[in-house]
């Protein structure tokens, strides 16, 4: 019985190489199976935790339906743990995409002068990524003051004013 479990340990190895070069493919054909959990990560960690705790628990004296029962609580932990992880690391970025809306009231710093009647530039740091934003403000600002977004004016510009303190 040890070999049979250390076998199904090395098919989820297997599994999981094949997973990592065609990593679409695997997903591919579970798409239809389950739930967004049962990835070809979830399945390879299941069947390797399974495979090998059971073979660990079997080399250290205990009986085959324990060693079953502990492979499938171990198992059951590495799929949950390998879906959950796949599942958040291929969710994408949409909750720190910058929005323009979002700009009003972030801190800056001016990059090109900003004039009197024109546009300068300035960079600020919005949901984790520096952005770097036409300006306009009601007073010339030099590079390097501090500045706040006091109005969004399209998509790539904003209205600014120097910070206070």
């Amino acid at each position: 019985m040890q070999v049979t479990m250390l076998v199904i340990g090395g098919v989820g190895i297997l599994l999981l190489l094949v997973s990592l070069v065609l990593g679409d493919v695997v997903d591919g054909l579970l798409d239809g199976v389950g739930p967004d959990l049962l990835s070809g990560l979830a399945v390879a960690g299941f069947l390797g935790a399974f495979g090998f705790v059971g073979a660990l628990v079997l080399g250290a004296g205990a009986s085959g339906p324990v060693a079953i029962l502990v492979g499938l609580v171990a198992g059951v932990l590495a799929a949950a743990g390998a879906g959950y992880a796949s599942r958040r690391l291929m969710r994408g970025g949409d909750e720190s995409t910058v929005r323009s809306a979002g700009l009003v009231g972030l801190s800056g710093t001016v990059v090109e002068p900003v004039p009197a009647d024109g546009y300068g530039m300035v960079s600020v740091v919005a949901a984790g990524h520096i952005t770097r934003l036409n300006a306009r403000a009601d007073e010339p600002l030099g590079s390097g003051t501090a500045v706040v977004v006091t109005a969004v004016l399209s998509p790539t510009s904003v209205r600014v004013s120097r910070r206070e303190g």
